[in-house]
């Protein structure tokens, strides 16, 4: 959804045409977004590794470039001016925990500390009903799953990208699982402090706050928050009720 509007918002100033194939369990929301900024949207299989296998397919038959977050080192490259920005702040970050789904944000923020702040500690953070990615890097293999159990479908994955799993193995420290019922306190917290709204994945990196903040007692952590599409049902039942 976040990487299918980025692509559409840039396909549509360099009159690009572009082709978005998503789940059909997609957020309602990314897909309207999506079309508006130009994208023709393609909605098929019950989650985005479902879809991904088939926009590889429509990609091959016609001749198409096939764009995959995490997989192309531009996605990566961009996600890495997060971390640029994050090395101006005064005070040394003793940790940057980032919300883990194909990779390419915390492989390119990972990297840009890895080159300037080596003590810095890079912590993915992902969901516990779609544990892949972690699990795969714990095990230094690919391990997948036939579902996924997550609000946070921005970090849903199911099926880790193989390259992006090489680049963390150089990048992340340590990965965090965090329930969806933190999730929600969290999306709450941030709505309640901030004014702002982020959808599950952009907080499931103040959930680990929450949920293990033993972890991080007496140190200077960078959070990142990214997303915020929710649909005005998701607005109502995760932070008001």
């Amino acid at each position: 959804g976040n990487f299918g509007q980025a692509m559409a918002y840039a396909c549509r100033k360099y009159s690009k045409p572009l082709i978005v194939v998503a789940s059909v369990n997609a957020n309602p929301f990314k897909i309207d977004r999506m079309r508006k900024l130009g994208a023709e949207v393609i909605l098929t299989g019950d989650d985005f590794d479902a879809a991904k296998l088939v926009a590889k397919e429509e990609a091959k038959k016609n001749g198409f470039r096939f764009v995959e977050d995490s997989s192309d080192v531009e996605t990566a490259i961009g996600a890495g001016t997060i971390g640029l920005e994050l090395l101006r702040y005064p005070e040394k970050l003793d940790t940057v925990l980032v919300p883990l789904g194909n990779g390419a944000l915390i492989n390119g923020i990972g990297k840009a500390f890895k080159e300037n702040s080596a003590g810095t500690n890079i912590i993915g953070v992902q969901a516990s009903g779609a544990p892949a990615m972690i699990e795969s890097w714990q095990q230094k293999r690919m391990v997948s799953h036939s579902s996924i159990q997550t609000i946070a479908d921005g970090i849903g994955v199911r099926i880790p990208v193989p390259i992006a799993l090489e680049e963390m193995n150089e990048i992340m420290d340590n990965g965090i699982l965090v329930n969806d019922e933190t999730i929600i306190k969290a999306m709450k917290l941030i709505h309640r402090t901030l004014g702002l709204v982020t959808e599950p994945s952009g907080a499931a990196a103040i959930a680990a706050l929450i949920q293990h903040g033993h972890l991080f007692k007496n140190k200077v952590v960078a959070v990142i928050l990214c997303g915020s599409n929710i649909t005005d049902e998701q607005f109502q039942n995760w932070l008001i009720n």
